[in-house]
């Protein structure tokens, strides 16, 4: 099986390399289009600011290609939100993929922004959590958030009750750092790639 992570202008690619190590996965970290169109998975992970990897991925035409792609694909963090119609963060388009709009946390007494730590998942209503129990627990760091929608497919509270994940089709999206979430995120990914 061919699993491509997909390479731009967005940190956490070594967390996640190591995430698929850890299972035994092998993949190839590409901005390449024809190698991307190829693979059997696709993994699109982030970390960063929005308006930034846009940018990168217009460059490259990845904004065009991620959208069109058949196999199964999981963003992660940025991914996540990337993926999502647009983003409040510097003003952001982004693909479109899923018909909701990232939003930045609302300023609440008692709460910092950006959510950094560890807050449970619930919900769970799709294949990639198979053998993830409601309330497990997963590491997050974002000051911007998926509003629940349609395609809400988990989810967390932390300010507001939010996407954790979203789905459709062969979309999969995860807000939280799968990579760094411990045996729940390895789960995510043995799912994952079995799909």
């Amino acid at each position: 099986m061919k699993t491509v992570i997909i390479k731009y202008n967005a940190g956490n690619v070594q967390s996640v390399m190591y995430a698929l190590d850890r299972i035994g996965a092998h993949y190839e970290w590409t901005d390449d289009p024809d190698t991307i169109r190829s693979a059997d998975k696709v993994i699109f992970p982030g970390v960063g600011e929005a308006s930034t990897a846009m940018a990168y991925l217009r460059e490259r035409g990845l904004d065009k290609l991620i959208p069109s792609l058949k196999q199964p694909l999981l963003g992660t963090c940025v991914g996540m939100q990337l993926m999502c119609r647009y983003s409040q963060e510097n003003d952001t388009t982004c693909m479109g993929i899923f018909d909701v709009d990232v939003l930045r946390f609302p300023r609440t007494n008692g709460f910092k922004v950006p959510q950094t730590g560890w807050n449970d998942i619930y919900a769970l209503d799709n294949p990639l959590c198979a053998g993830v129990n409601e309330h497990d627990y997963v590491y997050y760091n974002h000051g911007y958030y998926a509003p629940l929608c349609d395609q809400t497919a988990a989810k967390t509270d932390y300010i507001v009750e939010y996407s954790a994940m979203l789905q459709k089709d062969n979309f999969f999206a995860a807000q939280f750092h799968s990579e760094i979430s411990g045996n729940v995120g390895q789960r995510i990914f043995e799912n994952f790639l079995n799909l």
